[in-house]
């Protein structure tokens, strides 16, 4: 992540399958973009591998060649949907001046990207009653990141000392269920009026000023 951006399942979990040739990561990519509609669609439990490689256009062997099982997909999903959420911030928040702005851009990103990618958004939800450990692996990740930027803007004066790891964690949190509520349940809001009045509260938090 670019300086400015932003329960364990019991199962045995086996280790991923990465294809060596140019084909076979399109066809491994077919299978993710698959798996995301039928789980994102019917969820994990009511969603089947039948499905998933009919979806795919390819026969049924052919998703054992890339994922073990219906639990291998879908904790790839998770952090297919990390990784692609991540990347999208990063390259929105390239050139943002300073902290404060970074905060903006990366947030219109993360809500634009939970908007176009709401199959994506349901399964993370859905992960932590699925593969927990995954789930929570997905946002230590964005918080070792966030953390390690907002320390950083600390020692440039961009911001004022404080808990590196509260804020990112409280940032995160303000972000994820903004984007439920305005990206995924209602995708009618002005997301720049609701970036606005969330940079108001981080900027100046609820005191009505200054204390004698």
């Amino acid at each position: 992540m670019n300086q400015h951006s932003i329960f364990k399942s019991t199962s045995i979990k086996p280790a991923p399958k990465t294809p060596k040739t140019r084909k076979g990561l399109a066809t491994q990519a077919k299978l993710l973009e698959a798996a995301e509609a039928e789980f994102g669609e019917r969820g994990y439990h009511d969603g089947s591998i039948v499905e998933i490689t009919r979806r795919a256009g390819v026969g049924l062997g052919t998703f054992y060649v890339y994922f073990e099982s219906k639990e291998a997909v879908f904790r790839a999903l998770v952090t297919h949907m990390g990784h692609e959420t991540r990347a999208y911030i990063a390259q929105q928040v390239e050139q943002a001046p300073d902290r404060l702005s970074a905060e903006r851009i990366g947030m219109r990103a993360f809500f634009e990207f939970a908007r176009a990618h709401r199959n994506l958004y349901k399964i993370v939800m859905e992960s932590q009653f699925v593969a927990e450990d995954s789930y929570r692996a997905y946002y230590d990740t964005f918080a070792e990141g966030y953390r390690r930027n907002l320390q950083t803007a600390v020692d440039r004066g961009e911001i004022r000392p404080g808990d590196a790891d509260i804020r990112a964690w409280s940032l995160i949190g303000l972000s994820v269920f903004l984007g439920m509520r305005y990206a995924i349940w209602d995708d009618q809001s002005d997301l720049e009026a609701v970036v606005d009045a969330a940079l108001d509260m981080i900027e100046r938090g609820l005191s009505l000023g200054t204390k004698p």
